[in-house]
């Protein structure tokens, strides 16, 4: 077995992701809110960066006067900065002579500016809600100790899921004091609290009525499954009372909450700030950057003339740091525009394919998917997909996700096709509009839905129906 060495040559081609960007992409892929919060970092951790201050020469009215054609200068300008083989050759002199501007700079109007001191609120939580009742209860100092240990297993629905033995055990008590002191909880208000599981949570309900609960607490401890499903006909053949009667005590409990303690939650509001604007200017839509509050980046003159200063001295350790730090400020101003570019050729592209939408509304969205928009624009559909997700528009029609004009098309008996979104519109129309003594089956739907021309399958009217949050016809079906 003969060994040997030999050389060869091989020619291939790899694809490396350079820093640069990867802070490309990654800065394409965030929401408005993430953008403005890595842009400040970075103005804090950067010293050649610098944020350009509104000025006297800073005119809003001028900022506003960019158009398509400038935008379109702005990427010529550009696309040296995007091959890799003219790095070098970058002219930093003159980039740092000209501060950021984003294209088509333009807020919604002085009117949509939040006023956030008018929505900063401090709200009870449940736990201070019943930790307040526990002071007012009367108890000794011993009674409070256990009262205040029960309170804090309470969760955000009002229930104690964990089993007092194993409250007693953490806690070093004995469970016999926590069931001494679990009936006075369970008085507390919101009425409910402190159940273990959901059929008590009602009976404890039930006890705070004013009336003649005998029935009610039957069918809550024995029938939760028929109730769950409305099968009153059974509740009343089990009970021997009147199908009438049942259904109004039934009522009753489906007006009662399963979760008491949600009341008590204290959700942050969200509010949606969009990317871009679509605005209809005479017979036309026009496309319009929303800037407003990300911050307008330009690099410090001061670094400029410290890294001439540096290279006159020769110190390269200086020099070093200074290039690397506005190397990085020039690549993430680039980053930046690109980010900004792309949102505005994506939306004017959705603008140009679904036209109909935006003249007339959700009902008339056309099949649209991320290859279309790709083709159009010249890019990766990996980008358009990147930049749709967490991105808003402002339109005539309200505010959208830009993902939401992407949807797949069914189709129809003429040989043509409707939108997926069209469809879901059309089973929430028909459901709002049915007898809710005889809902609409997911077979009626389909049904119904053939008359129009849509071919569509049961297991698809059911699966939009779960996206639609909308209950099957069993669960839907009312008696009064």
């Amino acid at each position: 077995m003969a060994m040997g060495l030999k050389m060869s040559m091989k020619l291939s081609q790899q694809l490396r992701m350079t820093p640069q960007l990867q802070q490309a992409i990654k800065l394409l892929q965030m929401s408005r809110m993430e953008l403005e919060t890595a842009v400040r970092k970075e103005l804090i951790e950067n010293p050649v960066l610098e944020e350009v201050q509104d000025g006297v020469g800073d005119d809003p009215a001028l900022k506003n006067e960019q158009t398509k054609d400038e935008i379109q200068n702005q990427e010529a300008k550009s696309e040296d900065a995007q091959d890799p083989t003219k790095q070098d050759e970058f002219d930093w002199e003159s980039y740092m002579e000209n501060q950021y501007k984003p294209p088509q700079l333009q807020s919604g109007g002085s009117d949509d500016v939040i006023n956030y001191e008018n929505i900063i609120s401090s709200a009870t939580s449940l736990n201070e809600h019943l930790i307040w009742q526990v002071g007012m209860a009367g108890f000794n100092e011993e009674e409070e100790t256990y009262a205040r240990i029960l309170v804090d297993y309470i969760d955000d629905d009002g229930y104690i899921k964990t089993p007092l033995e194993d409250i007693a055990r953490d806690e070093e008590i004995e469970p016999g004091e926590l069931e001494e002191i679990l009936p006075f909880i369970q008085e507390f208000d919101p009425a409910g609290v402190g159940a273990r599981n959901l059929k008590e949570c009602l009976l404890i309900q039930a006890k705070h009525l004013q009336e003649d609960t005998k029935d009610l607490v039957t069918i809550i401890e024995n029938h939760l499954e028929d109730l769950q499903r409305k099968n009153f006909v059974n509740i009343a053949k089990i009970m021997g009372s009147d199908l009438d009667y049942i259904v109004d005590i039934c009522q009753v409990i489906f007006n009662m909450d399963p979760k008491p303690g949600r009341i008590y939650i204290t959700s942050d509001t969200h509010y949606i700030s969009p990317d871009v604007y679509v605005y209809k200017v005479g017979d036309e839509y026009v496309v319009s950057l929303n800037e407003e509050g990300l911050p307008r980046l330009k690099v410090s003159a001061l670094y400029k003339n410290l890294l001439k200063t540096q290279a006159e001295s020769k110190d390269k350790k200086a020099q070093d740091y200074i290039q690397d730090k506005l190397r990085s400020a020039v690549w993430l101003i680039k980053s930046i525009h690109q980010r900004q570019r792309t949102i505005y050729k994506v939306t004017e592209s959705i603008v140009k394919h679904q036209e109909d939408f935006f003249e007339k509304g959700p009902g008339f969205i056309k099949p649209m998917i991320l290859k279309d928009i790709a083709n159009d624009i010249g890019m990766h559909e990996s980008t358009v997909s990147r930049v749709t997700t967490s991105k808003y528009v402002h339109t005539p029609q309200g505010i959208f996700e830009l993902k939401y004009f992407f949807n797949s098309g069914i189709n129809k008996t003429d040989g043509d096709s409707v939108a997926s979104e069209t469809v879901k519109l059309k089973i929430k129309a028909l459901v709002d509009n049915e007898d809710v003594k005889k809902p609409l089956s997911d077979q009626k739907i389909v049904d119904l839905l053939k008359k129009d021309g849509i071919k569509i399958a049961r297991r698809t009217v059911a699966k939009y129906r779960d996206v639609l949050k909308i209950l099957p016809s069993s669960k839907r079906k009312k008696f009064y």
